[in-house]
Protein backbone atom coordinates (compact mmCIF):
# COMPACT_ATOMS: atom_id res chain seq x y z
CA UNK A 1 0.00 0.00 0.00
CA UNK A 2 2.85 2.33 0.91
CA UNK A 3 4.63 1.37 -2.26
CA UNK A 4 1.46 2.09 -4.24
CA UNK A 5 1.12 5.52 -2.60
CA UNK A 6 4.74 6.25 -3.43
CA UNK A 7 4.13 5.24 -7.02
CA UNK A 8 1.01 7.44 -7.17
CA UNK A 9 2.89 10.33 -5.65
CA UNK A 10 5.73 9.80 -8.08
CA UNK A 11 3.29 9.69 -10.99
CA UNK A 12 1.52 12.84 -9.81
CA UNK A 13 4.84 14.61 -9.41
CA UNK A 14 5.79 13.53 -12.89
CA UNK A 15 2.50 14.92 -14.22
CA UNK A 16 3.07 18.20 -12.40
CA UNK A 17 6.56 18.42 -13.81
CA UNK A 18 5.20 17.70 -17.27
CA UNK A 19 2.57 20.41 -16.80
CA UNK A 20 5.25 22.84 -15.69
CA UNK A 21 7.36 21.95 -18.67
CA UNK A 22 4.39 22.53 -20.95
CA UNK A 23 3.52 25.84 -19.36
CA UNK A 24 6.99 27.28 -18.90
CA UNK A 25 8.01 27.35 -22.58
CA UNK A 26 4.71 29.05 -23.49
CA UNK A 27 5.29 31.66 -20.82
CA UNK A 28 8.90 32.15 -21.91
CA UNK A 29 7.90 32.32 -25.58
CA UNK A 30 5.29 34.97 -24.82
CA UNK A 31 7.79 37.08 -22.94
CA UNK A 32 10.62 36.72 -25.41
CA UNK A 33 8.60 37.02 -28.61
CA UNK A 34 6.13 39.78 -27.86
CA UNK A 35 8.75 42.25 -26.72
CA UNK A 36 10.84 42.14 -29.93
CA UNK A 37 7.68 42.44 -32.01
CA UNK A 38 6.91 45.71 -30.23
CA UNK A 39 10.40 46.94 -31.02
CA UNK A 40 9.96 45.99 -34.67
CA UNK A 41 6.72 47.95 -34.81
CA UNK A 42 8.58 51.03 -33.64
CA UNK A 43 11.01 50.79 -36.57
CA UNK A 44 8.98 50.63 -39.74
CA UNK A 45 10.29 48.45 -42.55
CA UNK A 46 9.35 49.90 -45.94
CA UNK A 47 10.61 47.61 -48.70
CA UNK A 48 9.80 50.14 -51.43
CA UNK A 49 10.54 53.29 -49.41
CA UNK A 50 6.78 53.60 -48.83
CA UNK A 51 7.12 55.01 -45.32
CA UNK A 52 4.06 56.25 -43.46
CA UNK A 53 4.34 59.91 -42.45
CA UNK A 54 7.44 60.25 -44.66
CA UNK A 55 7.04 64.00 -45.00
CA UNK A 56 6.59 64.31 -41.25
CA UNK A 57 10.29 63.74 -40.66
CA UNK A 58 11.47 64.88 -44.10
CA UNK A 59 9.93 68.36 -43.82
CA UNK A 60 8.79 68.55 -40.19
CA UNK A 61 6.72 71.19 -38.46
CA UNK A 62 9.40 73.90 -38.50
CA UNK A 63 9.30 74.48 -42.28
CA UNK A 64 6.58 76.29 -44.25
CA UNK A 65 7.16 74.15 -47.34
CA UNK A 66 9.40 71.44 -48.70
CA UNK A 67 12.79 73.10 -49.50
CA UNK A 68 12.95 71.25 -52.83
CA UNK A 69 10.11 73.39 -54.17
CA UNK A 70 12.34 76.46 -53.98
CA UNK A 71 14.70 75.19 -56.68
CA UNK A 72 11.90 74.45 -59.14
CA UNK A 73 10.61 76.98 -61.64
CA UNK A 74 7.05 77.92 -62.51
CA UNK A 75 7.59 77.65 -66.27
CA UNK A 76 8.31 73.95 -65.93
CA UNK A 77 4.79 73.30 -64.63
CA UNK A 78 2.40 76.16 -65.32
CA UNK A 79 -0.45 75.09 -67.59
CA UNK A 80 1.24 71.74 -68.22
CA UNK A 81 0.63 68.04 -67.59
CA UNK A 82 2.91 66.59 -64.93
CA UNK A 83 3.72 63.22 -63.34
CA UNK A 84 5.10 62.46 -59.87
CA UNK A 85 6.66 58.98 -59.55
CA UNK A 86 6.57 57.59 -56.01
CA UNK A 87 4.24 60.27 -54.67
CA UNK A 88 3.80 58.70 -51.18
CA UNK A 89 1.16 60.75 -49.30
CA UNK A 90 0.98 63.34 -52.08
CA UNK A 91 2.34 66.46 -50.37
CA UNK A 92 4.85 67.35 -53.10
CA UNK A 93 2.29 66.53 -55.80
CA UNK A 94 -0.33 68.83 -54.30
CA UNK A 95 2.20 71.57 -53.46
CA UNK A 96 3.37 71.73 -57.09
CA UNK A 97 -0.22 72.04 -58.30
CA UNK A 98 -0.91 74.87 -55.83
CA UNK A 99 2.34 76.77 -56.22
CA UNK A 100 3.00 76.47 -59.94
CA UNK A 101 -0.46 76.14 -61.52
CA UNK A 102 -0.28 72.82 -63.36
CA UNK A 103 -2.93 71.93 -65.87
CA UNK A 104 -2.83 68.45 -64.35
CA UNK A 105 -0.56 66.39 -62.13
CA UNK A 106 -0.78 62.67 -61.46
CA UNK A 107 0.89 61.03 -58.47
CA UNK A 108 1.74 57.32 -58.78
CA UNK A 109 2.81 55.05 -55.92
CA UNK A 110 3.29 51.31 -55.60
CA UNK A 111 1.59 51.24 -52.18
CA UNK A 112 -2.20 51.47 -52.14
CA UNK A 113 -2.14 52.63 -48.52
CA UNK A 114 -0.01 55.64 -49.47
CA UNK A 115 -2.45 56.43 -52.30
CA UNK A 116 -5.26 56.42 -49.74
CA UNK A 117 -3.16 58.82 -47.64
CA UNK A 118 -2.71 61.04 -50.69
CA UNK A 119 -6.45 61.23 -51.34
CA UNK A 120 -6.96 62.09 -47.67
CA UNK A 121 -4.31 64.82 -47.90
CA UNK A 122 -6.00 66.30 -50.97
CA UNK A 123 -9.39 66.36 -49.27
CA UNK A 124 -7.86 68.02 -46.21
CA UNK A 125 -6.13 70.70 -48.31
CA UNK A 126 -9.32 71.44 -50.24
CA UNK A 127 -11.36 71.60 -47.04
CA UNK A 128 -8.90 74.08 -45.54
CA UNK A 129 -8.98 76.21 -48.71
CA UNK A 130 -12.79 76.17 -48.72
CA UNK A 131 -12.89 77.30 -45.10
CA UNK A 132 -10.57 80.19 -45.92
CA UNK A 133 -12.76 81.19 -48.85
CA UNK A 134 -15.94 81.03 -46.75
CA UNK A 135 -14.31 83.13 -44.07
CA UNK A 136 -13.34 85.80 -46.58
CA UNK A 137 -16.76 85.96 -48.24
CA UNK A 138 -18.41 86.65 -44.88
CA UNK A 139 -16.68 90.03 -44.69
CA UNK A 140 -18.65 93.23 -45.33
CA UNK A 141 -19.46 94.13 -48.91
CA UNK A 142 -17.13 97.15 -48.78
CA UNK A 143 -14.24 94.95 -47.71
CA UNK A 144 -15.14 92.42 -50.38
CA UNK A 145 -15.17 95.10 -53.09
CA UNK A 146 -11.83 96.44 -51.90
CA UNK A 147 -10.40 92.93 -51.91
CA UNK A 148 -11.62 92.34 -55.46
CA UNK A 149 -10.17 95.65 -56.59
CA UNK A 150 -6.80 94.80 -55.09
CA UNK A 151 -6.91 91.35 -56.64
CA UNK A 152 -7.56 92.80 -60.11
CA UNK A 153 -4.68 95.20 -59.63
CA UNK A 154 -2.49 92.31 -58.55
CA UNK A 155 -3.42 90.30 -61.63
CA UNK A 156 -2.15 93.13 -63.83
CA UNK A 157 1.16 93.10 -61.96
CA UNK A 158 1.97 89.40 -61.90
CA UNK A 159 5.35 89.71 -63.56
CA UNK A 160 8.11 90.45 -61.07
CA UNK A 161 11.46 91.98 -61.83
CA UNK A 162 13.01 88.53 -61.48
CA UNK A 163 10.74 87.13 -64.16
CA UNK A 164 8.95 84.88 -61.66
CA UNK A 165 5.21 84.94 -61.04
CA UNK A 166 3.10 85.19 -57.95
CA UNK A 167 1.02 82.10 -57.23
CA UNK A 168 -2.71 82.56 -57.82
CA UNK A 169 -4.76 82.51 -54.61
CA UNK A 170 -5.09 78.95 -53.36
CA UNK A 171 -8.84 79.16 -52.96
CA UNK A 172 -9.34 79.89 -56.68
CA UNK A 173 -7.94 76.49 -57.63
CA UNK A 174 -10.13 73.41 -57.73
CA UNK A 175 -7.40 70.91 -56.96
CA UNK A 176 -9.79 68.00 -57.43
CA UNK A 177 -9.77 68.82 -61.17
CA UNK A 178 -5.98 69.17 -61.28
CA UNK A 179 -4.53 66.56 -58.92
CA UNK A 180 -5.11 62.81 -59.14
CA UNK A 181 -3.48 59.74 -57.63
CA UNK A 182 -3.12 56.18 -58.85
CA UNK A 183 -1.67 52.97 -57.47
CA UNK A 184 0.86 51.37 -59.79
CA UNK A 185 4.34 49.96 -60.27
CA UNK A 186 5.96 52.41 -62.65
CA UNK A 187 8.63 49.98 -63.90
CA UNK A 188 6.35 46.96 -64.16
CA UNK A 189 2.96 47.10 -65.78
CA UNK A 190 1.75 50.63 -65.06
CA UNK A 191 0.25 52.44 -68.04
CA UNK A 192 -0.50 56.13 -68.39
CA UNK A 193 -4.16 57.17 -68.54
CA UNK A 194 -5.25 57.70 -72.15
CA UNK A 195 -1.63 57.46 -73.37
CA UNK A 196 -0.84 60.83 -71.81
CA UNK A 197 2.58 62.40 -72.37
CA UNK A 198 3.97 64.83 -69.83
CA UNK A 199 5.84 68.12 -69.82
CA UNK A 200 7.42 67.48 -66.40
CA UNK A 201 8.15 64.23 -64.56
CA UNK A 202 9.44 64.08 -60.99
CA UNK A 203 11.28 61.21 -59.32
CA UNK A 204 12.32 62.46 -55.89
CA UNK A 205 14.19 60.09 -53.55
CA UNK A 206 12.69 57.09 -55.33
CA UNK A 207 15.43 55.80 -57.67
CA UNK A 208 17.25 53.92 -54.87
CA UNK A 209 14.18 51.85 -54.06
CA UNK A 210 13.62 50.95 -57.71
CA UNK A 211 17.32 50.13 -58.01
CA UNK A 212 17.39 47.90 -54.92
CA UNK A 213 14.18 46.05 -55.78
CA UNK A 214 14.71 45.59 -59.54
CA UNK A 215 18.45 46.05 -60.00
CA UNK A 216 20.23 47.84 -62.82
CA UNK A 217 17.59 46.61 -65.27
CA UNK A 218 14.83 48.24 -63.24
CA UNK A 219 16.76 51.50 -63.02
CA UNK A 220 17.32 51.64 -66.79
CA UNK A 221 13.64 50.80 -67.31
CA UNK A 222 12.74 53.76 -65.07
CA UNK A 223 14.91 56.13 -67.11
CA UNK A 224 13.73 54.79 -70.45
CA UNK A 225 10.03 54.98 -69.52
CA UNK A 226 10.48 58.57 -68.33
CA UNK A 227 12.10 59.44 -71.66
CA UNK A 228 9.28 57.92 -73.69
CA UNK A 229 6.57 59.62 -71.58
CA UNK A 230 8.12 63.10 -71.80
CA UNK A 231 7.06 65.64 -74.38
CA UNK A 232 9.92 67.05 -76.50
CA UNK A 233 11.43 69.88 -74.46
CA UNK A 234 10.09 68.34 -71.24
CA UNK A 235 12.02 68.15 -67.98
CA UNK A 236 12.84 65.15 -65.78
CA UNK A 237 13.56 66.19 -62.19
CA UNK A 238 15.60 63.53 -60.40
CA UNK A 239 16.71 63.39 -56.77
CA UNK A 240 18.94 60.30 -56.47
CA UNK A 241 19.99 58.92 -53.09
CA UNK A 242 23.71 58.44 -52.41
CA UNK A 243 25.38 55.03 -52.42
CA UNK A 244 25.77 55.13 -48.63
CA UNK A 245 21.99 55.21 -48.41
CA UNK A 246 21.83 51.99 -50.44
CA UNK A 247 24.07 50.30 -47.88
CA UNK A 248 21.82 51.37 -45.04
CA UNK A 249 18.73 49.83 -46.69
CA UNK A 250 20.24 46.86 -48.49
CA UNK A 251 18.78 44.29 -46.08
CA UNK A 252 15.10 45.31 -46.00
CA UNK A 253 14.35 42.14 -47.99
CA UNK A 254 16.14 39.14 -49.50
CA UNK A 255 15.62 40.63 -52.95
CA UNK A 256 17.20 43.98 -52.07
CA UNK A 257 20.12 42.22 -50.39
CA UNK A 258 20.78 40.15 -53.52
CA UNK A 259 20.37 43.08 -55.92
CA UNK A 260 22.66 45.28 -53.83
CA UNK A 261 25.55 42.89 -54.45
CA UNK A 262 25.01 42.95 -58.21
CA UNK A 263 24.48 46.67 -58.86
CA UNK A 264 26.97 47.99 -61.41
CA UNK A 265 25.50 51.47 -62.01
CA UNK A 266 26.23 53.65 -58.94
CA UNK A 267 24.29 56.91 -58.44
CA UNK A 268 27.25 59.01 -59.57
CA UNK A 269 26.89 57.41 -63.03
CA UNK A 270 23.19 58.20 -63.45
CA UNK A 271 23.92 61.46 -65.25
CA UNK A 272 26.10 59.74 -67.86
CA UNK A 273 23.49 57.03 -68.41
CA UNK A 274 20.69 59.57 -68.89
CA UNK A 275 22.70 61.75 -71.27
CA UNK A 276 24.76 59.21 -73.22
CA UNK A 277 22.55 56.11 -73.18
CA UNK A 278 18.96 57.33 -72.81
CA UNK A 279 19.30 60.49 -74.90
CA UNK A 280 18.56 63.53 -72.72
CA UNK A 281 20.19 66.56 -74.29
CA UNK A 282 21.32 68.49 -71.20
CA UNK A 283 21.26 68.58 -67.41
CA UNK A 284 21.01 71.40 -64.87
CA UNK A 285 22.31 70.77 -61.35
CA UNK A 286 19.92 72.57 -58.99
CA UNK A 287 21.71 71.52 -55.80
CA UNK A 288 23.71 74.70 -55.25
CA UNK A 289 20.54 76.77 -54.79
CA UNK A 290 19.00 74.25 -52.38
CA UNK A 291 18.85 75.38 -48.74
CA UNK A 292 17.02 74.51 -45.56
CA UNK A 293 17.22 70.75 -46.11
CA UNK A 294 17.08 68.59 -43.01
CA UNK A 295 20.13 66.58 -42.00
CA UNK A 296 20.30 63.28 -43.86
CA UNK A 297 18.31 64.59 -46.83
CA UNK A 298 20.95 66.80 -48.46
CA UNK A 299 20.76 65.09 -51.84
CA UNK A 300 21.46 66.40 -55.34
CA UNK A 301 18.56 67.56 -57.48
CA UNK A 302 19.10 67.32 -61.24
CA UNK A 303 16.90 68.57 -64.10
CA UNK A 304 17.32 66.65 -67.38
CA UNK A 305 15.90 68.07 -70.60
CA UNK A 306 14.58 66.05 -73.52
Amino acid sequence: MVEENRNNESNNKGKRNDDVKKREPAKECTTNEQQPSKKKNRKEVAVFGNYRNYYGYRVGQDLDEDPRLKVMKREWFEGKDCLDIGCNSGLITISIAKKFGCSSILGVDIDGARIEDAHWTLRKVMKTSTQKTTSKTTQGSADAKLSNSLEKHKNHSLVKVTGEYDSPPEETKDLFKIVSFQKGNFVQGWRTPSNTHYHAILCLSVSKWIHLNWGDEGLVTLFWRVWTLLQPGGVFILEPQPWSSYYNNRSVSEITAANYKNIEIPPEDFQDVLLDKIGFRKVDNLTSSLSGTKSGFDRPILAFWK
